[in-house]
């Protein structure tokens, strides 16, 4: 695998990651872990940081 091949693949993976932070805040849906709720301020800082690393993924592609 090259390298513009893992970009893409990096950038793509992070691009649906921040989607479905997205999704998730859209739909107002809640998220258990064990049993912990996970707080809605957890998406707000998924879609920037996977958003950031899916732009930064295709753009040196």
């Amino acid at each position: 695998m090259n390298q513009k091949t893992f970009n893409l693949l990096v950038g793509l993976v992070f691009l649906v990651v921040a989607v479905m932070h997205l999704w998730r805040i859209i739909n107002g849906m809640s998220v258990t872990f064990g049993s912990s709720d996970i707080p809605m301020w957890v998406s707000y800082a998924g879609i920037v940081i996977a958003g950031y690393l899916a732009y930064y993924g295709l753009k040196n592609r």
